[in-house]
Parts: C-alpha cells; structure tokens; sequence
C-alpha cells in the first residue's frame, strides 16, 4: 500500500521548486511592468498628451515613433494644443499629411538630452521632416523656436520626450509668404508691396535669406494709424511707407524668448524700439504715445520670424 504521506524530503523538494518558479515569475512580471516604453506608448498612455495622442494616430506616426529610432521629440501636451488654439475639431479638419509635416517639425532624428542641448542662443537644428527649428539652453531653461521646454527627458526605449509649451508650426515660407498667408497682415502686405515701388524694394528685403525679425502691425493697426483702407495705402508715398516698414524689422532672428523688459532693439533703418515685459509684452516707437501690444509671437517664416503688434510703430 502507498503511504498516505509525503516524505519530508519530497516537501523541501517541492517548495525549492515553488519558490524558484515565483521568483521567475516575478521577475519577468517585473522585467516587463519595468521595461521602457517606447516614444508611441509613452504618448498613448500618458493622459496629458491625449490630443498629441490623436494627432499622432491619423499622422499615421504611431509605428515610426515606435521604431528604433533614436529619436527626440518635441511633445505639446494638452494645455500647449489649447494655448496654440488647436482643437480637436481643427485636427479633425487637418489631413494627415498636414499633421505629419507638424508632427515631424516636433522631431529630431537623434537623442538629445536637456543637457545636451546648445547653449545657441537659437542654435539651428534639423528636424526629422528636414525642417530647421532653433534651440537655446540658458539659466531660464531649454527654449525650441522661442518656446520654452516644461519638462524635460522623459524616458523612453528609442529616444526621449521633453514637454514644451506650445504647437510650433512649421514655416509657411518667407516673411512676404507669411504676411500673404495670414488674413489679419493683408494691410501690412499691401504696404510693403506699394513701398517697393520707391528707392528700397522692401518686398525684395523680406524675401531675401535674413534672417529677419518682424514686428507685423494688425489691419486695425494701420487703420487706427490713419489708413482706413487698403486703397489709402496704396495711395501713400512709397519712400515714407518704407521708412515706417523698415522701422518695424531687425536684422537678426529674436524669439519672444530672446527679448528682455527695457531692452533697445536697433531696427533695419537705423533707429530703435523699446522692449517692455510687464503683465503684457509691448515693444514702443520713438514717435508713438503709447506702446505697442505684441499679440502673437513666434510665428515662423523660413528667413526669421514675425511678431504680430496692435499699433504701427512709428520713428
């Protein structure tokens, strides 16, 4: 007859075994709840970056992003779509090709660490969509075309992730370009076109390789200046319009990020504009009473980059 019981030694064998299996276990449950995401998941999982999520997904970037790689990506997280005033209805009228090229403007095709990063200022670097976006690395923080890094060096199995705080758009094409495509600037855009008919063909500047920074008065601005259509404008002197124009660029690329309350800016035609960074960001002619607001910022162009302000700057 078989004994009813197991020997001692057959229990010791079996809780060896037992314990061994469930460290196993274990380990690889924890090897795999432990492992790194890649750049696809990490966007997919983390619920602050629910609309890149979706901008990802009809870009059709989700299996590029989960690729080797490495890769560095640029991440808007919901507040930064928001802010960009970039909904989930201007997505869904956005083709996939349109998304990719802004999705691909985000990324650089290597690793790069917030430490990493140039110091620049605005050093330029080459996206994965062969763009050209500018980083700078300074007490302040890691800045990408004047908009600042909110959290850096996110993990991730094929690159890393830092968090940035707004949508950068890639450029619509020169500053000429970028003035046609906007619909608040046709005011501007029919002023450089009638002061190019004088000595300086200011057109021709715009267009030119820069790089230039734009402070883009509004169509109300030329308005409240005393040009209440465009037929007015394009009665004016050449010469003088060119004067004012030439009055509202600087020959360098300033990001908002680049510009300091207090700071004088030396324009194109010699004089300069004084920068103010209180509870709003102004920037104030030699002749105007009052400052100018500056509106929107960091609007790109493929030779510098436009600042749109609420009133005409004046000498």
């Amino acid at each position: 007859m078989k004994s009813r019981f197991v020997s001692k030694t057959g229990i010791a064998t079996f809780a060896i075994f037992f314990l061994a299996f469930s460290f196993t276990s274990c380990k690889k449950d924890k090897d795999k709840e432990g492992s790194p995401k890649t750049i696809t998941d990490v966007v997919s999982t983390n619920a602050n970056f629910s609309t890149l999520k979706s901008a990802v997904v009809k870009a059709n970037l989700g299996t590029t992003l989960s690729g080797p790689g490495p890769f560095s990506v640029f991440a808007p997280d919901n507040d930064a779509f928001t802010a960009s005033g970039i909904t989930s209805s201007v997505i869904a009228a956005l083709s996939a090709a349109q998304l990719k090229d802004i999705l691909l403007y985000h990324t650089i095709g290597s690793k790069i660490m917030a430490a990493d990063v140039p110091a620049g200022p605005n050093a330029a670097v080459t996206t994965a969509g062969g763009g050209t976006v500018y980083v700078t690395k300074s007490s302040n923080g890691v800045f990408v075309n004047g908009w600042k890094v909110t959290a850096a060096d996110i993990a991730a199995s094929n690159g890393v992730i830092h968090s940035i705080e707004h949508v950068m758009m890639p450029p619509a094409g020169n500053l000429v370009e970028v003035a046609q495509a906007n619909s608040s600037l046709t005011y501007l855009l029919a002023a450089v076109v009638q002061a190019s008919e004088g000595n300086t063909n200011v057109a021709d500047v715009l267009s030119s390789a820069g790089p230039f920074t734009v402070f883009a008065p509004t169509n109300q601005a030329f308005i409240d200046a005393g040009f209440p259509t465009i037929a007015s404008i394009q009665a004016a002197d050449p010469n003088t319009l060119a004067s004012i124009l030439t009055y509202h660029v600087l020959s360098a690329r300033a990001f908002s990020s680049d510009l300091a309350d207090g700071q004088s800016l030396t324009t194109v035609n010699g004089g300069t504009i004084k920068v103010g960074l209180g509870s709003t960001a102004t920037v104030k002619g030699n002749s105007n009473t009052s400052a100018s607001t500056i509106t929107a910022v960091n609007i790109m162009a493929a030779n510098g980059v436009v600042h749109v302000i609420d009133k005409v700057l004046l000498p």
